[in-house]
């Protein structure tokens, strides 16, 4: 019975069920969370051999991941809280700055197997080309957002994609082309969704792009090498086939359920890269087929939730930014994972948050806390304009007040004034 002053529980919807996530950033966040963990403990798992035998440390590698991933989450909590339209304010500095790093690697970037490719700084060494694909991304989406806004011809053929073309040119100089790739490849893709082509030009758009990357494959012997190999690795497993032959049967060794955590024996000096490109391979031998799935499963998850923040977001500039961002993270862990089975040639795309790479985690975590915010703010807007209706509605539903007339001798009064 209710007692008097108490008002009764309304009964609970059986249809109505508690969510396990009270946002899509809140599922952003928590999901970056837990990859960030699996890729602590395999970047450990992975490289303490190879720490060991060349550093004599065997947390070497361990001690500069747990660095860049400290800086990385001081990035992220700067991106979800900063609002995201400032980058757009800053892009004129922050090309720049992006250009001039990617032109000093030259001069005065240590050379490591014939490339030239970092920075040295006092702590740590820095890769430029990983900061180029945030700030491509970046550019694409203000040009694509601008013109669609103003509802002028969406093209590619403009001044920001040509400063995308001219980082990924330096980028393909270094050597690097599957960096190169992803610079100008999402701003493509964020093109082909502002401009919503019709299949015809779609199509020859597409066949513009496999032509160039045909050029590109042909132009250097180790890459028609690469590609050659992949369709059949074991033609020459000691030589160009031997990654991928070594990838494979690490994969394979892990069945089901895998060796256990730390047991796996690929990094013993049979894996090349066991750490970095290779990381996830190891991950599969000591974690098994339902931990790769339980990998895949997060980066589906990730996808869905960026492609809600991106849906939602408050204007198209977020929404392509969004978009970029969930192409540019969830993209490289598909093209890592399908090089890693055998199925993409071999490039130098590391597998998000699971891979050993200092840059490569403190700009992806610096992408997310982007799409953190875009989130945010799209959440921000949604409430502003939910409240603001609601008020109009209150307006308009308001009792107006009634005012009545008598004829009094004649003369017309209000029933509330002296007769």
């Amino acid at each position: 019975m209710v007692e008097k002053g108490e008002a009764a529980a309304a009964p609970r919807s059986p249809l109505v069920r508690k969510k396990f996530w009270s946002s899509d950033m809140e599922a952003v966040f928590g999901i970056t969370l837990v990859l960030l963990v699996l890729g602590t403990v395999n970047v450990f798992s992975s490289s303490f051999v190879s720490a060991e035998l060349r550093f004599d440390d065997a947390y070497f590698f361990l001690k500069r991941h747990l660095i860049s991933m400290s800086l990385g989450l001081v990035l992220f909590f700067i991106g979800a809280r900063a609002d995201y339209h400032i980058w757009r304010k800053l892009m004129p500095w922050v090309l720049a700055l992006t250009v001039l790093a990617l032109v000093a690697v030259f001069f005065i970037g240590p050379e490591v197997n014939g490339a030239r490719r970092w920075l040295p700084l006092p702590f740590m060494q820095v890769q430029p080309a990983e900061g180029a694909k945030l700030v491509a991304i970046m550019l694409a989406s203000a040009s694509m957002a601008a013109r669609v806004r103003h509802k002028a011809r969406v093209s590619p053929f403009n001044l920001q994609y040509a400063c995308i073309l001219v980082m990924a040119a330096l980028v393909e100089k270094e050597p690097d082309m599957g960096t190169a790739c992803v610079i100008i490849g999402v701003p493509i893709i964020l093109y082909l969704v502002a401009a919503q082509l019709p299949l015809r030009r779609l199509l020859a758009v597409l066949a513009a792009l496999a032509a160039g990357a045909a050029f590109f494959i042909m132009s250097q012997t180790y890459r028609i090498e690469r590609v050659r190999i992949m369709w059949d690795p074991w033609q020459d497993a000691q030589n160009a086939g031997y990654q991928i032959v070594q990838s494979l049967s690490t994969i394979g060794s892990g069945e089901f359920l895998g060796m256990g955590l730390g047991v796996g024996v690929s990094k013993y000096d049979y894996l090349p890269e066991a750490h970095t490109d290779f990381a996830f391979a190891i991950f599969c031998q000591e974690n098994g087929y339902l931990g790769a799935l339980f990998v895949f499963l997060l980066y589906t998850a990730l996808a869905v939730y960026g492609a809600r923040i991106a849906d939602k977001a408050s204007d198209r500039y977020g929404q392509l930014l969004a978009f970029g961002i969930v192409v540019l993270v969830v993209g490289q862990a598909i093209c890592n994972m399908l090089m890693v089975g055998g199925v993409f040639p071999v490039v130098g795309v590391p597998l998000p948050f699971i891979s050993y790479g200092g840059s490569s985690l403190i700009f992806t975590l610096l992408s997310v806390g982007i799409l953190v915010s875009i989130g945010r703010i799209g959440e921000v807007a949604r409430r502003d304009r939910a409240r603001a209706r609601e008020e109009a509605e209150a307006r308009e539903n308001a009792p107006r007040p009634h005012i009545g007339l008598r004829v009094v001798r004649g003369q017309e009064t209000s029933s509330g004034g002296r007769s």
